[in-house]
């Protein structure tokens, strides 16, 4: 890691909190730091579950209770398990929640105001475009691969997702039964293996790797969510299971994709595939791809 690129990273830190006042047991000039602010914004109109609470912050469960705590000891939210599950708890916001909450996207709305005011309009629009880069990249790094079950709950979201999304973009439409789907023990170890991208723990993507003995590794069904593409989640899985079937000896990495998935077929040329004659009998494929692997990878 570049040590120059460390210390811009908590130099511009240091600037952000400091001006825009999370530093203060007071934010906003309320009776509450940062923290209880950010779960009044973040529960929202119809509340949420603590758990999901916990995993959209990335907070720990035990400094969550004590947020909540508070917050409800104020009478601004209510805490209380579902009927169907008492396991699961759910908080609300109150009446008087909801004003506190009122008030703070006011204040929040001054801040930003006195953050764009010293500025010329070019400064502003320098920097308003420079915190949407930023937001991007950091809402990037905030995604987590991870290898689970191809019948994992969020694999299978992630799947019909992705099988919805090619019904209506190729011409022909899609059937599964019609494609050459690797069944589950193709994508687990030692055969393979299953990605899936989160995001504050909701999938927001996944993708495949074949490992057959005695012939080249094979990328399958990846795919990102919509709202998540922008992020650079697909080089990420191309670069994630390039270096993980060169782990296991691989030399040659193979994917197969349809024309109508243009962009696709844009990022595999950019990543060094080269298109080849047909290797399979997938009825949904007009172009096959190869790259062989095992130097550095391309990240």
């Amino acid at each position: 890691m570049d040590s120059a690129q460390i210390i811009q990273v908590r130099r511009f830190n240091r600037t952000v909190t400091e001006r825009v006042g999370v530093l203060h047991d007071h934010y906003l000039g309320r009776e509450r730091p940062v923290g209880e602010a950010r779960l009044l914004w973040q529960i929202g109109d119809h509340g949420q579950d603590v758990r999901r609470l916990r995993e959209r912050l990335g907070l720990d469960s035990g400094y969550v209770s004590r947020l909540l705590r508070s917050l409800e000891a104020a009478g601004l939210v209510t805490v209380a398990a579902q009927a169907q599950d008492r396991r699961v708890r759910t908080v609300q916001l109150t009446e008087a929640g909801r004003a506190e909450r009122a008030v703070l996207d006011a204040r929040s709305d001054e801040l930003a105001g006195s953050l764009l005011e010293p500025l010329n309009a070019a400064q502003r629009a320098r920097l308003v475009a420079a915190m949407a880069e930023v937001d991007r990249l950091l809402t990037a790094a905030t995604v987590a691969l991870d290898v689970v079950a191809p019948d994992h709950p969020d694999a299978e979201q992630c799947l019909r997702a992705y099988f919805t999304e090619l019904q209506e973009c190729f011409d022909t439409g899609f059937d599964p039964a019609r494609s050459l789907l690797p069944d589950a023990g193709e994508l687990q170890p030692p055969r393979g293996l299953f990605l899936v991208a989160r995001l504050h723990g909701e999938p927001v993507g996944c993708a495949g790797l074949k490992l057959p003995a005695g012939a080249p590794a094979e990328i399958k069904r990846m795919w990102v969510a919509p709202h998540a593409r922008g992020l650079g989640l697909a080089r990420r899985f191309l670069a994630e299971l390039e270096a993980r079937a060169a782990e296991h000896g691989r030399t040659l990495l193979r994917l197969d994709t349809n024309k109508a998935l243009t962009a696709a077929i844009r990022l595999y040329h950019s990543y060094g595939f080269e298109e080849v004659p047909a290797f399979n009998d997938e009825p949904y494929a007009q172009h096959w791809f190869e790259k062989r692997i095992g130097g550095p990878t391309a990240r």
